[in-house]
């Protein structure tokens, strides 16, 4: 028995589709009560961290490329949310709600553009330590910001107070502590901590979010602290009413006054987003051999935002803990994403007037826990160790997150990753090569003699304008050598250069002019490139290269390893009428009746 649906495959059989049903289904099971809570995490309703749970998971479903990854509200995403919304009064509730969708529309066009101009590339010279800096604010602002509910008061301050010293007020000049509300959140991370420990152990369903909130739920309503009293108030806070309707079309109000700050919080949100979408499709697909089209998941993320905008709902991203879940329950297709999708959605409409008696202190306690769990430790401490420059951006990220928000502390993390790149990228490595009496080519040791007549320089890096002033420096080396160290043949070794650019190859020109078929003491210089790769060819075509420098003295990268280089040599050796060296002892079988010379690393 087959079914036949609108999917990539036109043949989807019934066992591929029981499989994305099953796991569609768990996912849901953690998706709704995440919904939730990562929209309280974002300060706004929780509704629309539900829609999010329904729009963003199945547009990025339908239209990206990894079959097990689920979009939707994140921890991370959420955190950077409450950070870009930060300068809006929160009790402007109207103001706030627009500025979220606006948002949401700001980040969904930030990313197709990125995959409309394939920079999806980009993310990668983000530093590792960059996210996991983030990550760490991400989780102590996360922690912070639970506290007050957890002890069930009020936050003291505003918006505009940063967030240590709003903690401070809450604690020492706010409300009394509230007892239940704490019984609530103790309870609620025993609950957690246990499940997930029950459910790695017997392999069960991931319920173990849902568990708490329904545990939870059940002493609060048991003990009447969740009913409100005569004078309309609970013992304790509870969520928020999540109305039991579907999302509806909404066009957010365009603010010219907060565009500005928006577009801040946009783009950081539109490239942790990406960092975390693509880094977790690529950890699953190593796992499931999925080749993915990362420009298409890219597409994708920027049109789920971008549709989530305009139905109400919370920015998202590519979810660790749904994606893993998704993957483990067997998950085949991207269909699975759109069951998840749909039964939230009917979720919603059947079990919404239930969220009303989830106590807020209980979430807290449910995120207090996802604090903890959001930082990877062992990476941590591996990365703060490694070298003082992880250790500097992973301070720096986290101290500019924590002290002022989370988008600047990716935007000046970014920042100081393409600076401190440039440098390190920058850095042309030369090595002399030498050719020994046995004829090996290999790099020269600084107790062999020195060849009065050849020099051959390997060059090893990025040859881009960064890289001049080094380049220069080598060029200059070799000047010296060919006018006082009566050197007549000069191989430079272009292998293992890359990307080269106008500068680097205009250096590369003035020297070549300069130097080859010069006279020195009655001694003419040539000189020879040898291992020159197609995208330097290419530059130096279009410079007119080989009008004016000979031909038979470039030779290009070949498909055997190293015969370019071998070449050059013999090429040079004929020039100074130096007979070849007999065989060399120790020679490789393959090269021996081809070349007296071999290559050694």
């Amino acid at each position: 028995m087959s079914l036949t649906v609108n999917h990539p495959s036109a043949n989807y059989p019934w066992a591929t589709g029981r499989r994305d049903l099953v796991a569609g289904l768990t996912v849901a099971a953690v998706a709704l009560p995440q919904g939730v809570a990562y929209a309280l995490i974002a300060g706004v309703d929780p509704k629309y961290g539900v829609y999010s749970a329904i729009v963003v998971t199945a547009i990025a479903s339908i239209f990206g490329s990894s079959a097990h990854l689920i979009n939707g509200p994140t921890s991370a995403i959420s955190l950077l949310v409450f950070s870009s919304l930060a300068f809006i009064d929160p009790e402007n509730r109207t103001a706030l709600f627009e500025a979220l969708f606006l948002l949401s529309v700001l980040v969904g066009v930030f990313q197709i553009l990125i995959a409309v101009f394939k920079l999806g590339d980009l993310t990668r010279y983000i530093s590792e330590s960059v996210i996991i800096g983030f990550m760490l604010a991400a989780a102590l602002l996360l922690a912070i910001g639970q506290i007050g509910n957890a002890i069930g008061v009020k936050d003291k301050g505003n918006a505009h107070m940063q967030v240590l010293q709003r903690l401070y007020l809450t604690l020492f000049h706010g409300d009394k502590i509230n007892f239940r509300a704490v019984l609530l959140s103790v309870t609620a991370v025993v609950v957690a901590v246990v499940g997930r420990r029950l459910v790695k152990r017997f392999g069960s369903p991931q319920i173990d979010l849902l568990l708490v909130l329904v545990v939870a739920g059940l002493i609060a309503y048991a003990a009447g602290w969740s009913i409100p009293g005569a004078d309309g108030k609970s013992a304790v806070s509870v969520a928020a009413k999540v109305p039991q309707s579907l999302p509806t079309p909404h066009i957010p109000v365009l603010d010219l006054g907060s565009l500005a700050q928006l577009s801040q919080g946009a783009l950081a949100i539109a490239f942790i987003g990406l960092i975390e979408a693509l880094s977790i499709a690529k950890a699953i697909a190593h796992q499931s051999q999925q080749k993915i089209d990362y420009n298409r998941q890219i597409l994708a993320e920027g049109l789920a935002n971008l549709t989530g905008g305009f139905f109400q709902a919370l920015p998202g991203s590519g979810s660790l803990s749904r994606s893993a879940i998704n993957f483990q329950a067997g998950a085949v297709t991207r269909f699975s994403g759109i069951v998840a999708a749909a039964t939230v959605a009917v979720a919603l409409l059947l079990f919404a007037p239930l969220l009303h008696y989830v106590p807020t202190a209980a979430l807290a306690g449910l995120l207090l826990v996802t604090a903890v769990r959001l930082v990877d430790y062992k990476r941590l401490i591996a990365t703060v160790k490694a070298s003082r420059y992880d250790a500097g951006l992973v301070v720096i990220t986290a101290l500019t997150g924590i002290l002022w928000d989370l988008d600047k502390a990716v935007l000046l993390g970014i920042a100081l990753s393409v600076v401190l790149f440039v440098p390190r990228a920058a850095k042309l490595k030369a090595a002399e090569l030498a050719i020994t009496p046995e004829g090996v080519v290999r790099e020269r040791l600084p107790d062999d003699p020195v060849d009065p007549s050849t020099v051959i320089y390997d060059l090893e890096g990025e040859l881009f304008f960064g890289a001049a002033p080094e380049l220069d420096r080598y060029f200059d080396t070799l000047r010296e050598r060919i006018h006082t160290g009566g050197i007549q043949v000069v191989i430079l070794r272009l292998k293992r250069v890359r990307d080269p650019d106008a500068v680097c190859i205009e250096r590369l020109e003035h020297f070549l002019r300069e130097e080859n078929g010069r006279e020195v003491n009655g001694r003419r210089v040539t000189i020879l490139l040898a291992g020159v790769r197609p995208d330097a060819l290419k530059v130096l075509r279009n410079i007119g290269f080989q009008d004016w420098f000979p031909a038979d003295q470039v030779f290009p990268e070949e498909v055997q390893e190293y015969s370019a280089t071998l070449k050059a040599v013999r090429f040079g050796r004929t020039k100074l009428s130096i007979d070849e060296p007999g065989q060399p002892v120790a020679e490789p079988e393959r090269e021996r009746s081809a070349d007296p010379l071999y290559y050694l690393v």
